[in-house]
């Protein structure tokens, strides 16, 4: 019995951290509207800071706690509040892209600034003073002023909302935005308090968790999925619900580290417990409609026939140039394009198409890998389809469950999702069910070879490169078909109005399972094309946050345009890549920048997507039957100069980037309209251009019509 009081304070302790973030991020949605990804993100970076302060620079601890709370997070607060104001009124896609670079990006900022690889931690509070002894149980300083704070964090913001008048405007805000604006009040204003609280509530649970785990960047912001599942349970607008939700996970948490039975498939199951439960809370509990629906749809490009094939053909021939100029060991990296594009592909069916949120497609490509890689030790064609196959299902078993949810609910779903895999499935050992052994990663990597097509075996990185290339030329083809299809139709009917596509007889249930079947499917293959490049795959490459920039990436590219999978592809496995190779000293800025895009996203910039603007600048170009031959020419002349090493590859880099160039000035010339005639106004005939016998008549009818 002594044991279970204990292992109850302590799950009241964790529970109280969660309550205090979990309510911080229900202010901000119900205020604001904006569901804040990046909310333990912005509690890790406060955490980071006050173990500057204390450890790093020795200031004294109620010092570096005053600097963090009053001056550090309520600044934080206002940034996050101003680099979220353009959101309103997005979609939710879009929206969610802002507070997804927000957290990708603040986990390679903590990096950067802190490295990853020195071990630091941070001393409890009053660790030097003895315990409370409370009979049966003893309870630490730090846990009682962890549940102090709570306390005092749940009297306030009951003060503040219901007995002030700033509290008063904040709930009429969420009420009537436009109304509250017409009785004199400011929502802007309410808009501002509600990010600096939920910032500073971030940080006061960052401070308090920090010196309970590990001081890690990603461990920290990851914490946040149990407050996910705290405010869900107070269906993201009802603060005691949220409270006694992070009671549930807390207690849960520790009852599940006191009483799991130790074996191998266990552990697992106690770090993935608050993903699990937040997709069980998802599924059980109601959901209102969600704040902020009614966007701005943007119409989905119609690719044609003829671009499509071009476009695949053009893919080849650059997968093709690929193989032949890089080196095994530039292959690896920069060959891994096309598999990312696959994986990066899958997004626009399921996104760009239907508009539903996935934020697991990078785990279901781990699950394309795994599979392969056991099917197809010895490189079977078949393996590659199955592959494909069992991604599809457990596509389609994701999308069964979540049929009832949409929009923000579902992005945290399939967060759940990705959670789960990474924390427990994919670290099992081999087990049986119905006497088949299934193997994931079995605790380790996996190895995969190339594919033997009937006789032709792809053993080589330049081999693998080329039918990666093809792989996605034809997934690309197919995607372009599926638009052009009844069904790319009626998905795109989805997206609009999953009501109105309900009510004219549309089946919600057949076109979502097929869509995430699909797309996994899809991201399947990408996947076990990443692991042949790479010749041997482990799960950390497909865990959650690894994913977030491909789907900043796609996103900037732009839903719903065919090319965003090669788009991705290039960004992610090219510049990304090479700036480190170039500048050593700029690699940390390198991995930030999909993150700085996805922030100029939200703010406004490309706001119609990448490919749009290239595809209206460089295309008719491309349509130029004598400047788009020519242009070929040029390439293949450079091509050859570099496979009998004449130049080398920057050579060839460069000679392409001022060809383009070029036959894009020539084009323009070509294609500028001739000047017309001067418009002359009639008072300055014969001053400004000599008098024309006609213009007598001219003005003679002029005279007599009266006009």
């Amino acid at each position: 019995m002594e044991q279970f009081l204990a292992f109850g304070i302590v799950g009241l302790s964790t529970a109280a951290i969660y309550a205090i973030i979990g309510s911080g991020l229900v202010l901000t949605y119900t205020t604001t509207g904006v569901f804040n990804f990046a909310h333990g993100a912005a509690g890790m970076i406060s955490a980071f800071v006050y173990w500057q302060l204390t450890i790093g620079w020795d200031w004294p601890v109620p010092m570096a706690i005053v600097a963090v709370l009053l001056v550090f997070a309520p600044l934080f607060g206002l940034a996050f509040g101003k680099a979220l104001a353009p959101t309103q009124g997005l979609g939710d896609a879009e929206k969610l892209v802002m507070t997804i670079a927000l957290l990708s990006g603040l986990i390679v900022l903590a990096r950067w600034v802190w490295n990853p690889n020195e071990s630091r931690s941070l001393p409890r509070f009053f660790a030097d003073r003895s315990s409370i002894d409370l009979g049966p149980v003893t309870l630490t300083w730090h846990q009682a002023l962890t549940m102090a704070v709570a306390v005092a964090v749940a009297v306030v913001l009951r003060i503040l909302l219901f007995r002030t008048r700033t509290g008063a405007e904040m709930r009429a805000t969420v009420d009537d935005r436009a109304l509250v604006g017409l009785t004199g009040a400011d929502p802007r204003r309410a808009n501002r308090i509600a990010w600096i609280l939920g910032i500073e509530l971030a940080a006061i649970g960052g401070i308090l968790i920090a010196p309970t785990v590990t001081l890690d960047a990603q461990q920290l912001s990851l914490l946040i999925v149990s407050a996910y599942s705290a405010a869900i349970f107070g269906r993201l607008r009802n603060l005691p619900m949220t409270f006694l939700g992070a009671v549930v996970i807390g207690l849960m948490e520790s009852y599940l580290t006191g009483y799991l039975p130790s074996n191998a498939y266990l552990p697992g199951l106690r770090l993935a417990a608050p993903a699990l439960l937040l997709f069980v809370a998802l599924l059980a509990f109601p959901h209102g409609r969600l704040r902020g629906r009614d966007r701005k749809l943007k119409s989905v490009p119609l690719p044609t026939i003829n671009g499509s094939a071009a476009f695949a053909a053009a893919i080849v021939v650059f997968g093709l140039m690929l193989a032949t100029m890089l080196s095994e060991a530039d292959l690896i990296t920069y060959g891994a394009m096309f598999a990312w594009g696959v994986i990066a592909l899958s997004y626009v069916p399921l996104l760009g198409f239907a508009g539903q949120i996935s934020l697991c497609q990078l785990s279901l490509a781990g699950v394309g890998a795994v599979a392969y890689a056991h099917l197809g030790p010895d490189g079977q064609w078949w393996a590659l389809l199955a592959a494909m196959a069992i991604a599809g299902v457990v596509g389609a078993v994701v999308a069964v469950p979540a049929l009832r949810l949409s929009g923000v609910y579902l992005a945290l779903a399939t967060a759940a999702f990705a959670v789960v895999l990474d924390r427990w499935i994919f670290t099992l050992p081999s087990f049986e069910i119905l006497g088949v052994r299934i193997s994931l990663f079995d605790q380790g990597s996996v190895s995969l070879v190339g594919p033997d097509l009937f006789g032709l075996e792809l053993d080589s990185t330049a081999e693998i490169t080329v039918f990666a290339s093809v792989c996605l030329a034809v997934a690309g083809v197919g995607v372009a078909l599926l638009r052009r299809s009844r069904f790319g139709r009626r998905l795109i009917a989805l997206r609009d109005s999953e009501a109105a596509y309900a009510t004219l007889g549309g089946s919600l249930l057949v076109a979502r399972v097929l869509v995430f079947a699909l797309s996994a499917a899809i991201a399947g293959l990408g996947g076990a094309l990443y692991g042949m490049q790479l010749r041997a795959v482990g799960p950390d490459q497909f865990n959650f946050v690894a994913g977030l920039p491909i789907f900043l990436i796609v996103t900037i590219a732009g839903l719903g345009a065919v090319g965003a999978g090669m788009f991705t592809g290039m960004v992610f496995a090219g510049p990304l890549n090479v700036i480190p190779v170039l500048w050593p000293g700029l690699q940390n800025l390198a991995q930030v920048l999909p993150s700085l895009g996805g922030i100029a996203f939200g703010g406004g910039v490309l706001r119609e997507g990448a490919i749009g603007p290239l595809r209206k600048d460089w295309f008719p170009m491309l349509r130029d039957r004598i400047v788009a031959p020519a242009l070929g020419l040029v390439v293949l002349g450079l091509w050859g100069l570099r496979l009998i090493d004449a130049i080398n590859g920057w050579m060839f880099t460069l000679g392409v980037v001022v060809a383009a160039v070029a036959a894009r000035i020539w084009h323009a010339s070509r294609t500028r309209p001739e000047p017309g005639p001067v418009d002359v106004p009639v008072e300055w005939w014969g001053l400004q251009r000599p008098w024309d016998a006609r213009d007598r008549e001219v003005l003679d009818r002029a005279v007599a019509t009266g006009s």
